[in-house]
C-alpha cells in the first residue's frame, strides 16, 4: 500500500530496512512528479528535453527520459518551477516505457536544497491507519 498525503503528487518512501549497512540510502526518497529540463550530449549530438521526475532524493532523482544517454554520462538538469540549474551524472538506466527509459542521476555536488521540499527525517515511518467501515461504503 502507497502511504497517502496531502499532496496528489507527493509520497514518500521509507527507506527499507538492510541488514547489509553499505546498501542502505543517504537520504529518504520521495515520489514527486516534478517538471524539468535535462540537456547533455547523445549519440546523434546535443538534446534539450522536458520531462519531469518520479522519485526525487537529497543527492539526485529518477527521471524519465526520451534521449538516449550511457552510464556515468554528464547531464544538465533545470526545474521548471524555480529555474536553477545543477550538473548531475547518470548512475542507472532502468526500462523503457513509453519511448521513455528510466534514469536514475545523482548530482556531482551536493545540492540538498534544488527539489525545495522538506524531506522526512530518517527515522520516519509513515502511519497507514485502516479505513473506516462507514467510509469504505461511501468509496
Amino acid at each position: 500500500m502507497i502511504p497517502r498525503t496531502n499532496s496528489p503528487n507527493l509520497v514518500s518512501m521509507p527507506p527499507l530496512p538492510s541488514p547489509n549497512q553499505d546498501n542502505r540510502r543517504r537520504s529518504q526518497r520521495v515520489m514527486l512528479r516534478l517538471p524539468i529540463t535535462v540537456s547533455g550530449e547523445s549519440s546523434q549530438g546535443p538534446f534539450r528535453e522536458d520531462t519531469y521526475t518520479s522519485i526525487v532524493n537529497a543527492h539526485g532523482a529518477l527521471i524519465n527520459l526520451a534521449a538516449k544517454v550511457s552510464q556515468e554520462q554528464t547531464l544538465r538538469l533545470k526545474s521548471s518551477s524555480h529555474h536553477e540549474e545543477q550538473t548531475c551524472r547518470v548512475t542507472y538506466i532502468g526500462p523503457v516505457t513509453e519511448g521513455r527509459a528510466q534514469v536514475g542521476i545523482e548530482f556531482t555536488k551536493p545540492a540538498p536544497q534544488f527539489w525545495h521540499i522538506a524531506f522526512p527525517p530518517e527515522d520516519w515511518v509513515p502511519c497507514i491507519e485502516p479505513v473506516p467501515s462507514t467510509a469504505k461504503s461511501k468509496l
